[in-house]
């Protein structure tokens, strides 16, 4: 198992930094027995200025707000003092390069009533790209994302991901990387923690919302391909496309921008050095560390 941290590792805690090893939670709480809280994952980045930047700050803590608000759980916490705050968890933990997770979760509640306050932890760790950086080999899974008429899809809950463990382990245990799940209408719509693009005839081709959590990096995907100058559609996916896609790729927060070579017994014909998804990848690679991107018409800082 990975090692998130040790006995010099602290955490933010309810407006305290305290070691990991001696934070503790309710186990009567909500969060514990029914997943019924909310978090986000966040990275953080040496520029090339040798500074450390935490990417998106302000979108992320905002989706926290807004993920917290459609659970009902109580949040008083502005995005100034959770930013400083986990700029603060990076610097007692000497950590540039990190993956960090805020987490709110309620209190002693056995019962289904509304809590009346909540708590929130703020943790950080070194962690490479989620699903590593080589291609991937993704299975399409048995398992469907959840109706959006039972579940607030774009709230990153707790215990949505329930559903994205299984399909994960169920991919792995055929022998793939990863899952990629349908919806209930039967079209493409997103990895277990990561949005999906599929590259054909030129443009990049994406799931329309609905069905999906509209992540940030998806965000961050459709901003730097205006900025490329690279056509992108956002629309239904049936699965029968994925046979004449020339690439694919998957994006988030954790993953970053990777690619796919094979989707079950299907290759991707292209070589990935020569996709959309790759120039995409290098666009976000120097974004995130504040690098200038070149464009073939301009130069973006």
């Amino acid at each position: 198992m990975a090692t998130y941290y040790n006995d010099n590792t602290f955490i933010y805690h309810n407006g305290n930094l305290v070691k990991a090893k001696d934070a503790r939670i309710d186990l009567y709480s909500q969060t514990m027995h029914y997943g019924y809280g909310v978090f986000e994952g966040i990275r953080s980045y040496k520029t090339i200025n040798g500074t450390t930047a935490i990417f998106k700050p302000e979108e992320h803590y905002d989706r926290l707000r807004k993920s917290a608000q459609a659970l009902n759980l109580p949040y008083e916490w502005s995005n100034e003092e959770l930013i400083e705050a986990t700029y603060a968890v990076l610097r007692r933990n000497d950590l540039q390069d990190a993956y960090i997770r805020p987490l709110i979760y309620g209190p002693a509640n056995m019962s289904f009533n509304p809590n009346e306050e909540s708590n929130i932890t703020i943790q950080a760790w070194a962690m490479q790209p989620f699903l590593g950086d080589k291609l991937l080999r993704v299975h399409i899974s048995e398992f469907q994302r959840p109706n959006p008429k039972a579940f607030h899809m774009q709230a990153k809950a707790c215990g949505h991901y329930v559903n994205s463990i299984l399909a994960s382990q169920d991919a792995k245990a055929k022998g793939y990387d990863e899952a990629l799940l349908k919806d209930l209408n039967g079209n493409i719509a997103e990895g277990p923690g990561a949005n999906f693009f599929i590259e054909k005839n030129g443009q990049l081709i994406t799931p329309a919302a609905g069905h999906i959590l509209t992540g940030i990096t998806r965000a961050t995907v459709l901003q730097l391909c205006a900025m490329l100058n690279i056509e992108v559609e956002e629309r239904h996916i049936h699965p029968e496309e994925l046979l004449t896609a020339d690439s694919a790729f998957f994006c988030g927060t954790a993953a970053e921008v990777i690619g796919i070579q094979q989707i079950d017994n299907t290759t991707m014909p292209r070589a990935w050095t020569d996709t959309l998804g790759a120039q995409i990848q290098q666009a976000y690679k120097a974004l995130v560390v504040e690098k200038t991107i070149e464009t073939n018409a301009t130069v973006v800082a």
